[in-house]
């Protein structure tokens, strides 16, 4: 039998307020509402010192225990690959985590900027484990509240876990629906998951006044990625800033196929060769990494050391064919570029003038979406301002 978990739920509580995320007496009532642990079966995936994933569930685990696991701090990985469950596997696996209960800090602190009042109608994309549509339930009730997954698997346990909880909101996935949504405009779209951009048809659900919110990674990186929250006019555009750092896994449909092979080989012909002005090693910063992917959206970071010890960095760009290659010198970095772009040299430029502008945080940085572009832009340089077509 489980224990009541009503004692972790306050401290978790206590400890979201402490952080400053936690601000909303009825947001609090959710939090100490609802049981994180229905949220997490049939298991998790805790990471192991060799890079392995080791699979817990919730039935071979003392109740204790595993109450202990889903009260902590910290994501909480669900799903390998696109498939594998824990109690799909007894021995530790490897695997690329797709699926999570995101930590309990970004959740709430996204629910909270979500500015919701009694009344509200929600679209949530990407249900996930269900645990940010429960709190959500619970804050505006189950009939105004609407979420999307595009994984039948993880939707139907998210499903069964809100009932589990006592909620049945309206649960769409990819495959056919379950229930029946509400009808757009919402009065708040809120996204799960990481977007190379915020996809219109956003815009156009959302009622003007309404806000989405949504991370960013305009290059579909791990990391450098910002919380817009964008405010819908009523002409159809839509403006805000980011309002702080953020990080989810990409959307399924945006997720980039990481590098592999020979990267030296891929860098054999270069174009030109010279000192970099800036070191490479900033982009493994968060607002350089930000930066970077507003300079070159296409261009993938990819961090390697030779056998000799050696320090490597390269950019690959591989829809334009392109690529920068960065090596030690001795008294800093020598980049080789090739391909039809110099990437950069764009990127350089931004973080120059970045560097100028007094370095500037992730929270200057205003954004306006229309049905054919984003434009992002930092004060009134043209040097950091950028606009992204959609084709």
């Amino acid at each position: 039998m489980m224990p009541d978990t009503a004692p972790e739920r306050r401290a978790l509580a206590d400890r979201l307020q402490e952080a400053g995320v936690l601000t909303h007496p009825k947001w609090r009532a959710a939090v100490e509402a609802v049981p994180r642990e229905l949220f997490l079966q049939p298991g998790v995936f805790l990471p192991t010192d060799d890079g392995r994933w080791r699979p817990v569930t919730a039935l071979g685990t003392d109740p204790e225990e595993w109450s202990e696991i889903a009260y902590r701090d910290e994501s909480l990985v669900t799903q390998l690959d696109g498939h594998l469950t824990a109690d799909q596997t007894a021995a530790p696996v490897p695997g690329v985590p797709t699926s999570s209960s995101t930590t309990p800090v970004t959740v709430v602190g996204m629910i909270e900027a979500l500015d919701v009042e009694d009344g509200h109608t929600v679209l949530e994309i990407g249900t996930g484990t269900g645990y940010s549509s429960a709190l959500m339930c619970h804050r505006l009730g189950e009939d105004n509240v609407t979420t999307i997954e595009v994984d039948p698997g993880v939707a139907a346990r998210a499903d069964a876990a809100l009932e589990a909880a006592g909620y049945s909101t309206w649960t769409m996935t990819g495959d056919g629906l379950l229930g029946h949504p509400r009808r757009a405009p919402y009065d708040r779209v809120i996204a799960t998951c990481a977007v190379r951009r915020v996809p219109y048809t956003w815009v156009r659900q959302t009622t003007p006044g309404g806000v989405v919110l949504a991370t960013l990674a305009p290059g579909s990186w791990a990391y450098g990625t910002g919380l817009a929250r964008i405010t819908v006019n009523g002409d159809g555009t839509a403006e805000g800033r980011i309002v702080g750092e953020s990080s989810f896994m990409q959307a399924r449909s945006q997720a980039v196929v990481p590098l592999a092979g020979d990267l030296s080989a891929r860098t054999a012909y270069a174009d030109s060769a010279r000192e970099a002005k800036v070191s490479p090693t900033l982009l493994e910063e968060w607002m350089p990494a930000f930066l970077a992917q507003l300079a070159a959206p296409g261009a993938q970071f990819v961090r390697a050391t030779r056998g000799d010890g050696a320090r490597q960095r390269y950019l690959f760009d591989a829809d334009r064919e392109s690529f920068a290659a960065f090596a030690e010198n001795g008294s800093g970095w020598t980049v080789r570029q090739g391909g039809p772009v110099a990437l950069w040299d764009d990127i350089e430029r931004a973080l120059i003038a970045w560097q100028d502008a007094g370095r500037p945080g992730i929270g200057t940085v205003r954004l306006r979406v229309t049905a054919r572009s984003h434009t992002y832009r930092i004060g009134d340089r043209p040097a950091l301002r950028w606009e992204h077509r959609i084709a």
